[in-house]
């Protein structure tokens, strides 16, 4: 089974440490994020990872190919033009063909999360697509109704909503995105003409008329490393090397 991992961004962030480097090679202990997130997709059975690029792509690069994870990680290019989420993922779409379900992995996210069991409820559920969330505070929430199903999103600082199913907008359970998410591969088909666009808009767009579900994760550990205190809180728990 195939995976990607999210990892052209250009860690605005992390001013300080993305200025020589993209984030993608940020180190939590003695390891990138990239080199975490591809082990952890290696050792929960992910047999080949995709993995797209643009700040500092030759570094990436070259970190690739300098190292043997034991599968094949394939590059998606995006050097002369940074895609947005939904648009690299179209990019990559010729590198992830298959008939099997598609993990995609922020490179910036830390978790202990048992992959399998969100693409195990990804495969019963028959969903097109599978996010994983969580209950925590943020200020951009997807909504779920009983069934987990995603009936729309909100931006609670901007008073921005965009609702899917409007009968289960109000009672629907708020949920942070984890930057985990999962999606059959006849999502491919279904993507917008143009070259650079949103996931969430079109996980939105989408759960208009097609099933978009929610794996509500309750793992113990959930970082996103991509801001500053909770990479520094990162290194207090696994090692400090910023090099």
């Amino acid at each position: 089974m195939k995976a990607m991992v999210f990892a052209a961004g250009l860690g605005t962030r992390l001013r300080e440490e993305t200025q020589n480097k993209p984030k993608a090679l940020v180190k939590v202990g003695q390891k990138s994020l990239l080199q975490l997130a591809i082990e952890k997709l290696k050792n929960e059975g992910f047999s080949e990872v995709v993995v797209n690029v643009h700040h500092f792509s030759e570094l990436v690069i070259q970190f690739l190919k300098s190292h043997d994870f034991g599968i094949p990680v394939c590059i998606s290019d995006e050097s002369e033009k940074l895609l947005n989420t939904g648009g690299g993922l179209k990019k990559a779409a010729s590198l992830l063909d298959g008939t099997e379900p598609v993990l995609i992995y922020n490179v910036d996210v830390l978790s202990n999360l048992d992959l399998q069991l969100p693409l195990e409820q990804h495969l019963h559920s028959g969903a097109l697509a599978t996010l994983v969330v969580r209950n925590r505070q943020t200020q951009r929430y997807f909504k779920f109704n009983r069934e987990q199903r995603l009936v729309g999103w909100l931006n609670k600082k901007l008073g921005e909503k965009k609702i899917v199913l409007p009968d289960d907008f109000e009672d629907a359970t708020e949920m942070a995105f984890s930057g985990i998410h999962i999606v059959s591969p006849e999502i491919f088909k279904m993507m917008p003409a143009e070259d650079r666009f949103s996931i969430t808009d079109f996980y939105l767009d989408l759960a208009k008329e097609n099933l978009i579900k929610g794996y509500f994760d309750q793992s113990d550990l959930w970082m996103d490393v991509g801001k500053p205190e909770e990479l520094a809180t990162a290194r207090e728990l696994f090692g400090s090397a910023k090099a």
